[in-house]
């Protein structure tokens, strides 16, 4: 790893970011406490609601932990696509026996309030989703003291970020459960992507800043895999969603495992971004006509899917989940780092036995 990345983590294991629930303080504490990078998910919550957090997890830990940020969105929708897609979904608001949301609540997140928040007190990493900041805000950034990672899902991003100022990038490959972090979402790219070890190498041949790799990790052999292919750490997210420390639904976990829910799709049925979940009612039958409106769906579908958790329904849910979710291992997130650490070094190990002498 670079020295930098080497300050924040004594191995190279990153916990993804999870909006939505899953990656809390208690998530981010156990990750930090066990030697990786724990983050936590700022995405959907109030700038207050994430200062908040912060305050819990510094209680939690003394370690190194991240901040994820999702980046203001263009507004690009069209409202008559969303509001034909409420109309279609005019059954599920009457069988959860719940009203659909405002597709028109912001859609900057609160970005800038939650930058003066991680500026005024800094935090060791702020990641960045959906885009790359300023160079003015990465280098505010950098005099704060604060590491920045850009997430990226092609090598020209990766350069972007690299002019602007980030000190690493986190290479998302199209295996990557939850949203893919493209920085302009175009539909005609939808159900393309490239896998992640062709992305890292893409990558490492294009810019010269550390590379966090991430999408479908799930063993210690694949985090070697995406270290031999070039990157510096690997970021898993479906490997952690699981374990007890994780703020995700019960519902959720279980689906994770069970062999009710065979393959992951990207969908833009949830939030209106292509986003890898398991492919369950909801998906199947909404997904086909899910428009590009992102975050006006994301709002639109907020209650359902709520009430659809309530109900302990996981057909109407959004189950978040990388390729490689039948791998995952419901353990404490200290013996799963331990078990990843040790599967990492008998997989170097044994390509170093294979190596020609």
């Amino acid at each position: 790893m670079s020295s930098a990345l080497t300050d924040l983590c004594r191995y190279p294991i990153v916990q993804a970011p999870m909006a939505g629930g899953a990656s809390g303080p208690q998530l981010a504490a156990a990750v930090a406490d066990a030697g990786g990078l724990g983050f936590l998910a700022a995405g959907y919550k109030t700038a207050d609601g994430m200062y908040n957090e912060i305050k819990q997890l510094r209680r939690l830990t003394g370690g190194p932990f991240g901040v994820n940020l999702f980046m203001p969105q263009p507004a690009l929708a069209d409202p008559s696509a969303v509001e034909v897609y409420r109309h279609q979904l005019a059954g599920e608001a009457a069988w959860y026996e719940t009203p659909l949301g405002d597709p028109d609540s912001s859609g900057d997140d609160g970005y800038e309030a939650k930058v003066a928040i991680l500026l005024d007190d800094p935090v060791p990493a702020v990641s960045f989703t959906f885009g790359c900041p300023t160079r003015d805000t990465l280098d505010a950034f950098a005099k704060a003291g604060t590491y920045t990672i850009v997430t990226v899902t092609s090598a020209e991003e990766a350069q972007a970020a690299q002019w602007a100022g980030a000190d690493a990038v986190c290479v998302q490959g199209v295996e990557a459960g939850g949203h893919q972090s493209t920085h302009r979402d175009d539909p005609q790219a939808d159900h393309t992507g490239t896998g992640l070890l062709s992305l890292v190498t893409q990558v490492r041949e294009t810019v010269q800043i550390p590379i966090v790799a991430t999408g479908g990790l799930m063993r210690g052999s694949q985090i070697a895999a995406v270290l031999a292919a070039g990157a510096d750490a690997a970021q898993l997210g479906t490997a952690f969603l699981i374990c007890p420390e994780s703020g995700a639904h019960l519902l959720h976990k279980q689906a994770l495992t069970n062999p009710l829910f065979v393959r992951t799709e990207l969908t833009r049925a949830f939030s209106g971004r292509p986003a890898r979940g398991l492919v369950n009612r909801f998906v199947r039958e909404h997904g086909p006509y899910a428009p590009a409106a992102y975050p006006q769906v994301h709002y639109l579908t907020t209650g359902l899917r709520q009430a659809a958790a309530k109900a302990g329904d996981a057909q109407g849910m959004a189950l978040w989940a990388g390729q490689g979710h039948r791998m995952a291992r419901e353990l404490p997130v200290g013996e799963l780092i331990e078990l990843l650490i040790d599967e990492l070094e008998a997989a170097r190990a044994a390509l170093s036995m294979r190596s020609p002498r």
